[in-house]
């Protein structure tokens, strides 16, 4: 079984620009999230893990929010990447091997992860890990 692309479309743009998706996903009783924040993995934090599995604890790191909107992530047809560049804190003393970025529902904790791929980023004293615009990509299948 596969969905419809326009299907796939319409769930990527959901989730990613909280775009309503009619008759699925049109509750306006409802605030859905504003933001997704990227987080940083220094391992694959795998399908059953969360935001804090396997995450770096460089000295500065923080999640980055990205705004679910047209101007947080732009929706292609069955992918959907950051529209702007994601740039976390510099580095301070203690840096990490980043294996793997995650798309999680919190600025902090365990919270939810919806997705995760890989990267390859090394951080030390002084580094800014920056994502360029649509690095960070999410497709459909």
């Amino acid at each position: 079984m596969s969905a419809s692309n326009s299907t796939e479309t319409a769930i990527l743009n959901l989730f990613f620009t909280a775009t309503t998706w009619t008759s699925i996903a049109d509750d306006t009783a409802t605030s859905p999230l504003t933001n997704l924040y990227i987080s940083l993995h220094n391992s694959d934090p795998g399908e059953a893990g969360t935001a804090t599995t396997n995450e770096t604890a460089y000295t500065n790191y923080a999640r980055v929010a990205v705004a679910r909107t047209g101007s947080g992530w732009t929706v292609s047809g069955n992918s959907a990447t950051n529209a702007g560049a994601v740039t976390f804190p510099a580095c301070g003393v203690t840096g990490d091997t980043i294996t793997n970025f995650g798309i999680v529902s919190t600025s902090s904790g365990a919270g939810t992860l919806y997705f995760s791929g890989t990267a390859s980023l090394t951080v030390s004293n002084g580094v800014t890990p920056e994502f360029a615009i649509g690095a960070l990509s999410v497709t459909c299948d």
